[in-house]
């Protein structure tokens, strides 16, 4: 991920809890709003609530991995923030990458969506 992809600013998380929407899922919860800009910008957030530093660590990392996979895949120009659940302890990728992949779908950001219809 380039530098510009990643969620930094203060302001900019807030302006997306506000003025964004959000979707739930049995691992991650998605917080997206459209931005004026041409591609996405991600930030990925695992509370004290998912465990240890360890387990926060690993959830963090397996929602990033599944992001590199999906992203060409996600339509473009929205400000993306993906919070792990206390349920994502002891997930494998696979799982994460469902649940990741149902919430960009429920959002309507996952173009593939469309192709199977």
């Amino acid at each position: 991920m380039l530098k510009r992809d990643i969620l930094r600013r203060k302001d900019d998380f807030t302006s997306i809890y506000k003025k964004g929407r959000s979707v739930g899922e049995r691992y991650v919860v998605l917080f997206y709003k459209k931005n004026s800009l041409g591609y996405n910008r991600t930030a990925f957030l695992a509370s004290k609530k998912v465990g240890n530093s360890v387990e926060r660590n690993r959830a963090r990392r397996l929602m990033k991995e599944n992001y590199r996979f999906l992203r060409d895949d996600i339509r473009s120009g929205h400000d993306l923030i993906f919070i792990a659940r206390k349920t994502i302890s002891g997930r494998k990728a696979g799982e994460v990458g469902k649940s990741m992949i149902n919430a960009l779908s429920r959002a309507k950001l996952y173009k593939k969506q469309e192709a199977k219809r």
